[in-house]
């Protein structure tokens, strides 16, 4: 026990504990909790940045740190902004294959598109399905800008994300005034839990389960934008995730004014998890920043697995539990994140 205390596997000692003890099952999953937040505190400690985490485990708001402070969205926005466009086309009935026209004078030179990069001449038509597919899944940043004009301006996704209960979130620029001037990327701002809260709505809400939400929820599952910050530890052959990123220039003290990921994963066992985090004002580098994204990733995605072990060692303390904790100890190895967690929990659900 003391070795595995020394090589750093509390989470492993908190099952055992279960298995062999009893006791509140609630008591257990906190003190894993504890565990996540000192592991969390320790990926962020001494970093030139300041660091927001907000969690929510199963629809119930379970982490925050960090989250008195405000934080830029960058393009995190475009996910607020595709859920307002989605709202707006229910309530009107407008298929996602209507087509916009797309004025050149939206193609900006000096901003980042590969829609203005593939269709250089614009004066085009689209159909609003492939803009959202341009702004949530490559970020472009003039497909954004249309959207907001089809809609009404950001007023429009302002009041509507506020309309949902969730006032934290602030969203007042278009991508092209934050060109024009970056201090305009502080005029978007999040405290992490707006957009966990939004994105925990968008998943979970039975009000939003329709056409348009379940294409948007597609689309943000081929993201393909930074693999290497919440997706780069999470085994693709045992969970899907869904997110959104966001990434700026540096300002003129040379911190990257931020660098986020937000997104929304989906479990073996059909449970799910809300994460977001805000690297903002950073002065690392921005493989630094993405490895602080991802550290971050790894531990949740640990403590989401042990909290399942958790409840169900405590219920079903037996044989063949115990062969399933050693397994996962022989197994995991310090519990490197690309082992097969769930795949030992889901054969001990199939065994009970």
């Amino acid at each position: 026990m003391q070795s595995l205390v020394k090589n750093g596997c509390p989470y492993i000692i908190i099952c055992i504990w279960c298995v062999l003890s009893g006791g509140c099952v609630q008591n257990k999953s906190q003190d894993s909790l504890k565990t996540l937040k000192t592991e969390i505190r320790h990926i962020i400690k001494d970093k030139k940045a300041t660091i927001g985490v907000a969690l929510i485990l199963d629809g119930e708001d379970t982490l925050a740190i960090n989250n008195a402070e405000k934080y830029p969205m960058m393009s995190v926005y475009k996910f607020h902004q595709a859920l307002a466009v989605c709202d707006y086309l229910q309530k009107r009935h407008i298929p996602l294959s209507t087509s916009l026209y797309l004025d050149k004078k939206y193609f900006k030179p000096d901003t980042y598109s590969p829609l203005r990069d593939k269709y250089p001449q614009g004066n085009l038509e689209l159909p609003i399905s492939e803009l959202l597919v341009y702004t949530m899944q490559s970020s472009d940043n003039v497909a954004c800008d249309i959207l907001f004009d089809y809609i009404g301006g950001v007023n429009v996704v302002d009041e509507y994300i506020h309309s949902l209960g969730i006032n934290d979130v602030s969203i007042t620029a278009t991508e092209d005034e934050m060109h024009q001037d970056m201090d305009d990327c502080y005029k978007k701002l999040d405290n992490t839990n707006g957009s966990s809260q939004s994105i925990g709505t968008f998943y979970d809400s039975r009000f939003m389960r329709n056409e348009y939400t379940d294409f948007l929820k597609h689309i943000m599952i081929e993201c393909g934008t930074g693999k290497d910050r919440l997706p780069a530890p999470l085994p693709e052959s045992e969970v899907k995730i869904g997110h959104k990123t966001g990434t700026s220039d540096k300002n003129d003290r040379g911190e990257y004014i931020g660098i986020n990921d937000i997104g929304f994963v989906i479990l073996p066992d059909g449970s799910r998890y809300v994460v977001a985090v805000f690297v903002k004002d950073s002065k690392e580098n921005m493989e630094t920043n993405a490895k602080i994204i991802s550290d971050i990733s790894a531990a949740v995605y640990r403590y989401a697995g042990i909290v399942k072990i958790v409840l169900f060692c405590t219920i079903y303390r037996d044989k063949n539990v115990i062969n399933i904790i050693l397994w996962i100890i022989a197994s995991l190895k310090y519990l490197e994140i690309k082992s097969n967690i769930w795949t030992y929990y889901c054969l001990g659900m199939n065994r009970k």
